[in-house]
């Protein structure tokens, strides 16, 4: 595989982030640097390997395991802990523990909507009429 150097001058707090972050995982800044690059710009075409390992069982569900998982929701506690969240950023900033905690809901909010999108995908495949999510509510 090719790759390219790329010199990049961060904050101080954002590389202090960074290299705590990689001290946790026993990692190097630049290992750590890479992976968050990695997650935050994917090939496209490309899910990341979390979402994909998400989605790979669905194509062996029947139709009726597919309609659950299609009209499945992110869950409403989790939902409101991800707006409050995004508001308290919005307004004062977060600190590192609440911007972990975002990112974690953010990713399971993702998980759960490319999981209703796959089985929905899934579905019209099979020639199941999908109802519209929206009509439902």
């Amino acid at each position: 595989m090719m790759s390219q150097t790329l010199t990049v001058k961060l904050p101080d707090a954002l590389y202090t982030r960074l290299r705590e972050r990689a001290q946790q995982a026993n990692r190097t800044v630049e290992d750590e640097m890479l992976d968050v690059l990695a997650t935050a710009v994917p090939v496209a075409g490309e899910l990341p390997a979390d979402l994909a390992e998400a989605i790979s069982p669905l194509a062996l569900l029947d139709d009726q395991a597919l309609q659950r998982a299609a009209r499945s929701h992110f869950a409403p506690d989790a939902a409101a802990q991800l707006e409050e969240l995004h508001i308290k950023r919005q307004r004062v900033g977060l600190n590192e523990t609440e911007g972990q905690s975002l990112a974690g809901l953010v990713r399971q909010y993702e998980r759960a909507m490319v999981v209703r999108a796959e089985a929905a995908l899934l579905l019209h495949r099979r020639g199941v009429i999908v109802p519209d999510p929206a009509a439902a509510q």
